[in-house]
């Protein structure tokens, strides 16, 4: 049930989600293939986008899977648009929060998991101890973040589900007095919320952080910041966290990569970590 990058270059990817190979496109994978023609040509399915989305099915194949990476069981189910429902960049950050979580040895740690998806980093955090708010617009994938926590069997874990737009819940919980110690932040470039509210990264992401810092406990413990956007790099990141924390804790920024055993590491966007 492991993930594993086979192979990248050329415009694509090889993947492997527990038993089965997906290849699909990578803008950013500009160098040849490293591996020969046939481990390519064992892909159980090819994404394409040309001349419009769809998936090729070369070999028999289910229509969803379970895959395990650091310890986290997620349903693979590939989409009409080519996602998979899990983004396996974020992996190092959902190892990170758990250690973070663990040594800070409090005995009640709240998680804020904001723009959540099928809910890796929830799960993560979970499992660390902590009690989890988890919200998204979609609510399709918070059922699909629901049956991804029961594959962790972490039922009786303390998770609360939102669909909502995520700047107006944070302004409704700054009202709520309702305060969080660590926040997990992989805003899209462009979304939309429940009622069709529009979010743009470039035109929102300074409100979304300063309703963010309204949010946290007195006593913080972190925030994570992740961006597949085009432009949103590490140093752009690192501005932001600084404007948002002025001389208070440590900020780490770097670029995102899923590493290759056998051919090139993989840029995946861009993260930053400020942490008490």
């Amino acid at each position: 049930m492991i993930y594993e990058l086979i192979d990248s270059g050329e415009g694509c990817k090889l993947e492997k989600f527990g038993p089965y190979i997906l290849s699909r496109p990578c803008s950013l994978a500009l160098w040849k293939k490293n591996q020969k023609i046939d481990i390519w040509s064992n892909a159980h399915m090819i994404f394409s986008r040309e001349p419009e989305n769809n998936w090729t099915y070369r070999k028999k194949i289910p229509k969803e899977w379970l895959v395990e990476i650091e310890d986290v069981k997620i349903k693979i189910a590939p989409s009409d648009f080519g996602h998979v429902g899990l983004f396996p960049e974020h992996a190092f950050l959902w190892k990170w929060m758990k250690n973070k979580i663990i040594s800070s040895k409090r005995e009640k740690i709240k998680i804020l998991n904001l723009f959540a998806y099928s809910g890796a980093a929830t799960i993560a955090a979970a499992m660390a101890g902590a009690e989890v708010c988890h919200l998204d617009a979609s609510r399709p994938m918070i059922e699909r973040a629901k049956e991804n926590v029961k594959l962790n069997n972490l039922q009786k874990a303390t998770i609360r589900y939102i669909v909502d737009d995520a700047i107006k819940f944070l302004k409704r919980e700054n009202r709520r007095n309702n305060f969080y110690d660590g926040i997990i932040l992989d805003p899209p470039t462009f979304g939309r919320g429940p009622k069709n509210e529009v979010f743009k990264i470039e035109r929102d992401i300074n409100e979304l952080l300063s309703a963010c810092i309204s949010v946290f406990s007195k006593d913080p413990l972190f925030m994570i910041l992740s961006s597949h956007t085009p432009g949103i790099t590490s140093i752009v990141i690192n501005h932001l966290l600084k404007q948002s924390f002025p001389n208070m804790g440590k900020i780490k920024t770097n670029e995102m990569f899923i590493k290759s055993a056998n051919g090139f590491d993989l840029p995946s966007g861009f993260f930053g970590i400020w942490e008490m």
